[in-house]
């Protein structure tokens, strides 16, 4: 590696297909728990705001909303995580 200004630069090291694949597996599994985090909280706040004061239709908008929300969701873990074709 060439020297910079004075400093040495770190020389870019191979790549290990054994970490890549941990990496992959590490992404698959953190991503389905934040996704099912996310999903309980989105749900369980519909829930709460169909069943409390604004009742069934005042918290059918939000209940659209975050399905659609949720949907989108599901589709980049899908996309990002499983269907990543390295």
């Amino acid at each position: 590696c060439v020297p910079r200004h004075g400093f040495r630069t770190p020389c870019p090291q191979p790549i290990n297909q054994e970490a890549d694949t941990i990496s992959r597996t590490i992404n698959i599994i953190m991503g389905l728990i934040g996704l099912a985090l996310m999903m309980v909280f989105v749900l369980g706040l519909s829930h709460s705001i169909s069943t409390g004061f604004a009742g069934f239709w005042g918290g059918f908008p939000f209940m659209c909303i975050a399905i659609c929300v949720i949907a989108m969701a599901i589709y980049n873990y899908w996309e990002d995580a499983i269907r990543k074709d390295d």
